[in-house]
């Protein structure tokens, strides 16, 4: 019924459109967001003389003639693709034929992103992926398996049917699976405790999850944890607790002591996720770097907005490389920070896409559980 395609308009001409158009009804639809952003566009709405609705998973989710198992978050950072990523691997050890099913993620021409699967390193080149896609895909490329991301998740469905016996659905920016699931794991990060019934819709995700995978649980104080206890005590007490950590991996831990240390992090977990550092800065601090180097004054271009747009980042730089031109400016201002060693902990290695002047390492996070029960336990018990 839109021929020439579905209209977009920027945001803040939502009140007058209602006018224009004589709007009935808003639907809210995009995620990773705090309740009082959702309601203050709830305001404007029916200021405006609209109704404001949001659709439930039961009215959004598709059927997938395999079984589903869902990685979900409730917020950005909390260590949703180290999770899903433990379980891709135990379930090929299982000897299962895995897929995984990504958040959409479309930057570019979306005629084009209908329907996206990647198997090889050649398939991201060919669809242009931005840093940020490449973060999420490279991972699996890298454990052997298949990913699908796209436009129109039916088709998507569709596909994965006849490619796998178990399908991975991997929650992107807190988002609600788009799949019926037939096993829900959401992950909390008490290091922001009470967070998980602040935004939308990470809470949603925390009051569904079958299995609630408490992240971080070595660095995170008693009261952080005895908040967040109560809080599944309080609204999810059905769900089965797994407790977690994220364990750092370095290539070379002596060759950071007493050096000077720019810490690159994954882009989002420190943007929007309001996380003030990740697994760079924790390796630096934890090796015994002499100091690590603050990048603002050095920033160029939207690397230097970024830092404006998130006051609450001085220590570290987030990976960005949404288009070419942002790619050339996260390398300059890299290149240009005065450091001794960079620490990479993007989830993919950018040194892939820039080139980088000074000596680096890799730094990954890996998920370790802490007692029992744990994933092995959990999946065994959904295979049989």
């Amino acid at each position: 019924r839109y021929p020439k395609g579905i209209p977009i308009y920027p945001e803040r001409r939502l009140a007058d459109l209602i006018g224009e158009e004589r709007i009935d009804a808003v639907y809210f639809s995009y995620s990773d967001v705090s309740h009082t952003h959702v309601m203050q566009r709830a305001g404007t709405v029916l200021a405006a003389g609209a109704d404001f609705h949001l659709l439930s998973p039961r009215h959004t989710n598709i059927k997938v003639g395999r079984p589903v198992i869902a990685v979900t978050a409730v917020r950005t950072g909390s260590g949703k693709s180290q999770t899903a990523r433990k379980i891709v691997r135990m379930l090929k050890e299982h000897g299962k034929q895995v897929v995984a099913v990504r958040h959409p993620m479309p930057y570019g021409d979306l005629t084009k992103q209908i329907l996206q699967r990647f198997s090889s390193y050649q398939d991201l080149d060919a669809h242009n992926c931005t840093i940020e896609e490449r973060e999420e895909y490279e991972p699996y490329l890298d454990l052997g398996l298949v990913v699908f991301a796209g436009i129109d998740y039916a088709q998507i469905a569709r596909v994965v049917e006849q490619e796998a016996e178990v399908v991975v659905w991997d929650g992107g920016n807190n988002d609600v699976p788009f799949f019926f699931t037939d096993l829900h794991l959401t992950v909390l990060d008490p290091l922001r405790a009470g967070h998980e019934r602040l935004y939308y819709p990470g809470e949603v995700n925390f009051l569904k999850a079958d299995v609630l995978v408490i992240n971080k649980y070595r660095q995170a104080s008693p009261d952080q944890l005895g908040q967040l206890n109560r809080s599944i005590s309080a609204h999810n007490p059905r769900a089965q607790i797994i407790h977690g950590d994220s364990r750092i991996i370095v290539e070379d831990p002596a060759g950071i002591h007493g050096k000077r240390v720019l810490a690159i992090e994954d882009g989002p977990t420190v943007t929007h996720g309001e996380m003030a550092f990740g697994a760079a800065f924790v390796a630096a601090q934890e090796h015994g770097a002499a100091t690590i180097v603050d990048p603002r004054p050095y920033a160029v271009g939207s690397i230097k907005k970024a830092f404006h747009d998130y006051p609450h980042l001085s220590a570290v730089l987030p990976a960005l490389g949404y288009y070419p031109e942002q790619l050339k400016e996260l390398e300059a201002t890299i290149n240009a920070v005065p450091c001794d060693l960079v620490l990479v902990a993007s989830p993919i290695d950018i040194r892939r896409v820039i080139t980088i002047t000074k000596p680096s390492q890799r730094v990954r996070y890996e998920l370790e559980e802490i007692g029992k029960p744990d994933l092995a336990d959990l999946l065994a018990h959904f295979l049989r």
